[in-house]
C-alpha cells in the first residue's frame, strides 16, 4: 500500500519545473490583465480628450492654452496605448469607446453650464485615478515580463500627476473646496518612480486583478 509517507521526494528539476510552470501561468494571468487595462485606460483617454475639449472651451486666456496642452497629452497617450494594443494582437473594445465618448461629451456640455469650479474640481479627483491606473499598467508590465513597458507606463502616471496637480491647484484657490469631499492627495511626483522600484525589488507574485470603474462596464 502506498501511503503519503513512501511517497518521494521530488527530484530539483521537477521542483523547478513546478516553479517554472507557476511563474508562466502568474506571467500570462498578468499580460491578461494588462490588455484589459490598456483598453479601459484607451477609452478612458477618448472621455477625457472630449471633457477637457468643452473645458477648453469654457475657459478663458493662459487657462485654455494649459488645458490645450493637457488635451494633447492625453491624445498622445492614446496612441501610445494603441500601439501597445497592436502589439499584442488586441484592439479597443468598441461598446466602450462609445459609451466614454458619450461620457466625455456629456462632461464637455456640463463644463459650459456648471461654472468654474466644479469642472476644475472634478478634473482633479478623475486624474487621481488616471496616476493609479498607470502605476498598475507599470507593475502588470514588470509581472507579465514586458519591462519595455515600464518606463512608457511611468512616464504616463507622471503626466497624470502633472494633471491631476493642476486642477487641484486652481480648484484649492475656491472657498468651496472647503466643502468638498476628499481624496488622499498623491504623494511626491518622485514617489511614483520609487514605488515601483520597491514593487520590483519584493519580487512579490500576487497579481492584481483588474477591476472596470462602474461608469465603464
Amino acid at each position: 500500500m502506498f501511503t503519503p509517507a513512501m511517497r518521494p521526494a521530488l527530484t530539483i528539476s521537477e521542483s523547478r519545473g513546478t516553479v517554472d510552470q507557476d511563474h508562466l501561468k502568474r506571467a500570462a494571468f498578468a499580460r491578461e490583465q494588462l490588455i484589459f487595462l490598456i483598453q479601459l485606460a484607451y477609452s478612458g483617454e477618448l472621455a477625457a480628450t472630449r471633457a477637457y475639449l468643452g473645458h477648453r472651451h469654457a475657459v478663458q486666456g493662459l487657462e485654455r492654452a494649459e488645458i490645450g496642452k493637457i488635451i494633447r497629452d492625453e491624445i498622445r497617450h492614446r496612441h501610445c496605448l494603441l500601439e501597445m494594443l497592436g502589439s499584442f494582437g488586441a484592439a479597443p473594445i468598441a461598446f466602450r469607446e462609445r459609451k466614454m465618448d458619450r461620457v466625455g461629451r456629456a462632461i464637455a456640455l456640463f463644463c459650459q453650464v456648471g461654472g468654474w469650479f466644479l469642472p476644475m474640481y472634478g478634473a482633479a479627483r478623475l486624474e487621481s485615478q488616471n496616476i493609479k491606473e498607470y502605476e498598475l499598467a507599470a507593475r502588470l508590465s514588470h509581472a507579465a515580463g514586458l519591462s519595455h513597458f515600464v518606463e512608457s507606463f511611468l512616464e504616463m502616471a507622471e503626466v497624470e500627476w502633472d494633471h491631476e496637480n493642476y486642477f487641484r491647484r486652481k480648484a484649492m484657490q475656491v472657498r468651496l473646496w472647503r466643502l468638498m469631499p476628499k481624496w488622499p492627495i498623491p504623494g511626491p511626483r518622485s514617489q511614483i518612480r520609487s514605488s515601483f522600484e520597491q514593487f520590483r525589488r519584493a519580487g512579490t507574485s500576487a497579481v492584481p486583478v483588474v477591476r472596470a470603474p462602474l461608469v465603464v462596464r
